[in-house]
This record gives structure tokens, sequence and C-alpha cells, in this order.
């Protein structure tokens, strides 16, 4: 691989999808993209006795998926990337230690699904993986009680708040496949200050820009030389003020873009606000809608931009305010 710019890595091997999982709970099964996961609950403790454990059963659920469609065996894998929003990545390492596989923990709040992609594709191009995979998940009711009130407080949200989705995605990376990842930028941090914690996607949207600009500056292309721009979950305020901060450089990302947190769920019917977000908003849409239009022919180029809120319950108790962070990965399908 080699250095394009400042910041942006390409592939000369590129490395590829082999296949993909995506498990979602009730809400995302109702949604616009529900026929599309692969699996979908109805009932969202999983038959679990915590949330907690709910959720590291959705990444147990998606890594079993994306390994029976591949028909390989947890052994035949070198590498597994996972992470989740809750303290210490809980869910990953719970969900996932029986598969045995390696294991490398991964946190970038919601921008986990593009950070595990990249890294495992950086670890299959220079070989030290021949397959690896790439997995995160969010639970709604294990992150607002880590992030916010517990349930039973029936606490009012505001109309910035966005919804934290309960799904998970997971993809097997290696060698052979149709989709390549070809292209991957490692964001920077950025932090402009916002320190309300319902209102994520305008502590993202710096990050975004950042980073989309400056892939697009790195590889010297264009909005339009893409057919679509997916961020991870900006929701409906931090996609305008992505809009803002990219046409300040002029940059309209309007006719291409389209941001994960929009396309989960019917933002006015299901009550979601400003849209959804969590690590398992990007990963879901990746896993059950994006890889498979890709598959079909309709989507042939495409940047995935996952954003991330890199906050805690110590940095909000202590009155800090909320960076942001985005990846951007290029996907193509012959």
């Amino acid at each position: 691989m080699r250095r394009l710019g400042k910041s942006t890595l390409e592939f000369d091997r590129p490395p590829s999808v082999l296949s993909h999982g995506a498990v979602g709970g009730k809400k995302e099964a109702e949604g616009p993209l529900g026929s599309q996961f692969d699996q979908t609950f109805g009932d969202t403790t999983l038959q679990k006795d915590s949330w907690e454990k709910a959720e590291a059963q959705l990444q147990r659920e998606a890594v079993s998926i994306a390994l029976n469609k591949a028909g390989l065996k947890p052994e035949e894998v070198d590498f597994i990337l996972a992470g989740d929003l809750l303290n210490q990545c809980i869910s990953s390492t719970f969900g996932l230690m029986d598969f045995q596989i390696p294991f490398l923990g991964q946190y970038g709040a919601c921008s986990t699904m593009a950070q595990t992609l990249l890294m495992a594709s950086i670890l299959v191009e220079s070989g030290a993986a021949g397959k690896a995979l790439a997995v995160t998940s969010s639970h709604f009711c294990s992150a607002e009680r880590q992030f916010r009130l517990p349930l039973e407080y029936g606490g009012q949200r505001s109309p910035t708040a966005q919804w934290t989705a309960t799904a998970a995605g997971c993809v097997l990376v290696g060698v052979g496949g149709r989709i390549k990842v070809r292209k991957g930028l490692a964001g920077r941090v950025q932090d402009l200050g916002v320190t309300d914690p319902a209102n994520m996607g305008a502590a993202m949207a710096p990050g975004a820009a950042h980073s989309i600009f400056q892939f697009l500056e790195d590889t010297h292309t264009r909005p339009e030389d893409y057919d679509g721009i997916f961020t991870g979950d900006l929701g409906l305020v931090g996609s305008r003020l992505l809009y803002q901060c990219l046409d300040a450089n002029g940059v309209d990302l309007r006719p291409v873009h389209q941001d994960c947190g929009l396309l989960l769920y019917h933002r006015e019917r299901q009550d979601v606000h400003g849209g959804g977000s969590g690590c398992g908003c990007s990963a879901g849409v990746l896993c059950g809608h994006l890889l498979r239009r890709m598959e079909k022919g309709e989507l042939k180029n495409i940047l995935f931009c996952a954003t991330g809120a890199l906050m805690s319950p110590t940095s909000q108790q202590q009155g800090l305010a909320i960076p942001g962070i985005c990846h951007v990965v290029q996907l193509t399908a012959k």
C-alpha cells in the first residue's frame, strides 16, 4: 500500500469483502431497510437476562452469519477486530470469545465499523492476515443506561436526539471477492466545543467534513466521481451542518450524500427524532443494505464514512466537550 497526500492509504492489491452479516432488533425490522437484514429479533432481550448480554449476542449472530455465508470455520480466520459503545467494549469481548479467533479490540464510538474495516484491510493487504473479520454493534437500552438515563426513568428526548440502533454488522475481509476496499483514511479528532450529549450530529459533523474534504484532496476527486457518499450517523442536524462545513470549502455533497442515520428508520413515523445512531447504525446499513446494492451492481464506487462521538460517562460528568471523528473507506465493485 502507499500513501496519497496527507492521510489516505491506497491498496496496491485491494482486499475484498468475502461475506457480510447484518442483524437487527424490532425497530430496525420495522424500518425501510428491515427486509435487508439477515436476521431480526422481535424481542430485543434476545432471551438474555440483561441488555448487555443481548448486545453481545447480536455480535455473535452477525459473525456466525458472515462465516456461514463464506463456508468458513472460526479457526480459518486469522483476526477479528471488534468494538462497541460500552465500557471496555464488553459486548465484543463477551460476545466473541467463544470463537477463539485472535482478537483486537477497537474503539471508535459510532465510527467503529469503518475503523475495523480499515484495520482488517490493512492486515490483509500487508500479508499479516489471510482473512479478518470486522464487526461492531450497539443496543438502544444498553447505551441509554450507560450514557443517558435508565429507560425506567422515562426521561424526555430532545428534538435533536438520535435513536441508538439495536443492531450489529460484520464484514469478512480477504482476497478474491468482487467488492474491493480500494482506499482508506483514518480521521483526526475534531473538537469544536459541542457539549450536548443529545446532539451527537453536531459533535460529529466537523470530523466528517474534515475527513471527507481531506480524502477528496488526497485523491484529486470530486463528490460526483462517486455513486454515493454515506456518512455514519449524523442524522438530520449533523447532515445539515456537514453541508455547511463543506460549502465553506467549495464542496457540494448534497447530490451524492446519504446518511445511515436517516436511512435506517422512518424518522417521523418511528419517532426517532434526529435519526439513528450507534455503532450498529452504520454497520447495519453497510452490511444489510449498501453491500447488497453493490453485489447487485446498483452501486459501483462509494465512500463509507462512519462517524463517532468520542465521549464517555466520565468526560460528560466532568463537563468536557464531545470530540468527533470520521474514518473513510472507498469500496468498489466490478
